[in-house]
């Protein structure tokens, strides 16, 4: 009877991201299948060693750390921009005017610090708040961008994290009726060029919050998600004029651009070291 790889062994090459057809190969003997793994289990854990040290001797930092600095300076440098920094608490108040209610999907994903205050599950909702009150202080458009924590109970899966990090960018005013859409699609052309990422989709999604959004798929993963105003929840943050928003989740693009078949590789951890299992 044909032998296939232990529940042991595949999780120890999943962690080491081994090829999945190495995984699922089926073998005459136990002794055949040992010699195989023991084999590939050192060839990636090389690998996986070798990406610590070049990481630490010539990168000198995590490739989480520099897709959101290229992304920032696109939008600094090429866009004029301006990166902001927000609190990492909202409350309940704020979660309701993004229509994220106890009926709603969402509620149930959102870390709670309290009766009234929670972890932000988005960027959004600070986003609203100082974009509206950026531009009734300087009476022009305010394009504003952020990087930061999130945080979600969506632990589940190859593409979820408990805490994930976002590079959410607004245009708020100085936009014409219509237009909207078209500046998104050439942003989101504009952000994978410089990011060398070459194969991807424009898909028209529903959304829970937005309704509908523009998403950016690569490899049929979503890595950012563009929105755009006037729109229904505007209102309720005191906003009227045309924006365009655009979120990108930078472990999700992180795991596409390096090929890897788990975010948690690249995620905030102490199991992993830049895509790099420790224990090797």
């Amino acid at each position: 009877m044909p032998e296939k790889m232990t529940e042991t062994q595949i999780k120890r090459l999943v962690e080491l991201n081994a090829d999945k057809d190495e995984m699922n190969r089926y073998f005459d003997t136990t002794t055949e299948r040992d010699a195989f793994y023991r084999e590939k289990e050192k060839y990636y854990a090389d690998i996986n060693r070798q990406g610590i040290v070049n990481c630490l001797n010539d990168k000198h930092e995590v490739t989480l750390v520099t897709v959101q600095n290229q992304l920032s300076e696109w939008l600094t440098k090429n866009k004029q921009f301006t990166q902001v920094v927000t609190p990492a608490f909202i409350t309940k108040e704020m979660l309701s005017k993004m229509t994220i209610t106890p009926e709603h999907p969402l509620f149930n994903q959102v870390f709670w610090l309290d009766a009234k205050k929670c972890l932000r599950p988005m960027l959004a909702p600070n986003l609203y708040e100082l974009m509206r009150d950026l531009k009734r202080a300087v009476k022009h458009p305010v394009k504003i961008f952020e990087v930061g924590s999130c945080f979600r109970k969506e632990s589940q899966g190859a593409e979820h994290l408990n805490e994930f990090t976002m590079l959410n960018l607004v245009q708020f005013g100085g936009i014409d009726e219509g237009s909207q859409m078209e500046i998104l699609k050439e942003m989101a052309s504009e952000a994978m060029t410089f990011l060398r990422i070459k194969d991807y989709e424009l898909v028209m999604e529903r959304s829970e919050v937005y309704h509908e959004t523009l998403d950016i798929v690569v490899d049929g993963m979503e890595v950012a998600s563009c929105s755009f105003g006037p729109h229904s929840l505007d209102e309720r943050w005191g906003v009227f004029d045309a924006w365009i928003g655009m979120g990108f989740g930078i472990e999700r693009l992180v795991m596409v651009m390096n090929g890897y078949n788990n975010i948690k590789r690249v995620g905030r951890s102490l199991t992993y070291f830049d895509g790099a299992r420790l224990t090797v």
